[in-house]
């Protein structure tokens, strides 16, 4: 009898083992820098993915499985970049990858999803060729042309330029969006009076402010993130209080009002997502990304958490956590997210609507 009940013991010990073996995780990859200056980016991607990924997990997961995330640090690198890329294709378990941060980053690793038939999909990649690599490429984010127009439009018709000025960070994204935002001034009727390029950490400005005081700069147009527009707004204002001055969204956060404190007043966005927006579904993430992470998610956030919530519905939708079946939804994906109402085009472009973003008070307003 004792020989029997261990055969039982064991024979049901087994199934347990084959059944845990075949309800695999379904593995979301995120991938960006988690270290290094831009680890704010990376980190804030992983969280995003994760606190969507919590609350699919809380109602039953999808498909009747549960979703794992699984974190690799690009460290910002095109070459790192790469070896993740390969590092996440070899594991059949991840059905797509949100990621990478940088567009440089994101041209580099993008061919081997493309050739693996991996669905990528970029919360920042704002670079026109990105999603030309293929049709497993898409961006929750706009292109740059689309971006750069909202924010000359802010310049122009909003804050009235009359003499515009560019700064612009010595990147490849840096330089190509200076060299676009230039033409569509050009294109709109605006003037450029001046264009200053600086290195990315650069602390002295003077140089770059002066110049542009001698051609009569009135606004700015600032393309670099934030860790550039607060200390460039700063002295800026110290010489000229009165310049007006327009970021980009890689810019909107709130770490550009602790840095600028009040020299932070005044500068306008072009943005997708708004954190004081009184939607409800967009209170209830931000509410809920604050008590979890104990921070403000930035419109870049935003993206990453939306673009897991287009890949969980995709699996959904298609009925099987099938990377080739994954690519296909989201091409008729029509998703009501928090950075806005996103479809994405043939080419795997997201197609959003701008809300105007102005510092007031020291806080994030919606210009009216």
């Amino acid at each position: 009898m004792n020989k029997m009940r261990k055969v039982v013991a064991i024979l049901a010990l087994s199934m347990v083992l084959v059944v845990g073996v075949s309800a695999k995780d379904i593995k979301i990859a995120v991938a960006a820098p988690m270290t290094g200056d831009f680890a704010e980016y990376g980190i804030g991607f992983r969280n995003a993915v994760q606190l969507m990924v919590d609350e699919w997990n809380e109602k039953g997961g999808v498909l009747g499985q549960k979703i794992r995330v699984v974190a690799f640090d690009d460290k910002n690198s095109g070459e790192e970049g790469a070896n993740v890329a390969e590092k996440i294709i070899s594991d059949r378990d991840i059905v797509a990858v949100i990621g990478h941060f940088a567009s440089g980053v994101c041209l580099v690793a993008a061919p081997k999803y493309q050739e693996a038939g991996l669905p990528e999909i970029s919360p920042s990649a704002s670079h026109p060729d990105y999603s030309s690599v293929g049709d497993y490429i898409f961006r929750n984010n706009t292109v740059i042309n689309v971006e750069a127009s909202a924010g000359i439009d802010i310049a122009m018709k909003t804050l009235g330029a009359k003499k515009i000025g560019v700064l612009s960070v010595k990147t490849d994204w840096g330089t190509s969006t200076a060299g676009i935002t230039k033409r569509l001034v050009a294109e709109k009727g605006g003037q450029v009076a001046a264009h200053e390029e600086i290195v990315d950490g650069t602390v002295d400005f003077a140089p770059a402010i002066s110049k542009m005081q001698a051609a009569g700069v009135d606004t700015v147009i600032v393309v670099a993130m934030y860790n550039v527009l607060a200390p460039f707004a700063s002295q800026y204002k110290a010489v000229v209080p009165g310049i007006k001055l327009v970021g980009f969204s890689n810019a909107y956060s709130e770490q550009l009002i602790a840095l600028a404190k009040q020299n932070a007043e005044g500068i306008m966005f072009p943005a997708a997502f708004f954190h004081n927006s009184t939607e409800p579904h967009i209170q209830s993430f931000v509410n809920s990304y604050r008590a979890k992470y104990k921070s403000t998610p930035s419109s870049l956030t935003a993206q990453a958490y939306d673009s897991a919530g287009m890949v969980l519905e995709a699996i959904k939708a298609s009925g099987k956590a099938d990377r080739k079946a994954i690519r296909d939804q989201l091409y008729k994906i029509k998703y009501p997210g928090v950075a806005g109402f996103t479809t994405f085009d043939a080419k795997g472009d997201a197609q959003k609507v701008f809300t105007q973003v102005v510092i007031k008070d020291g806080k994030f307003a919606q210009h009216k």
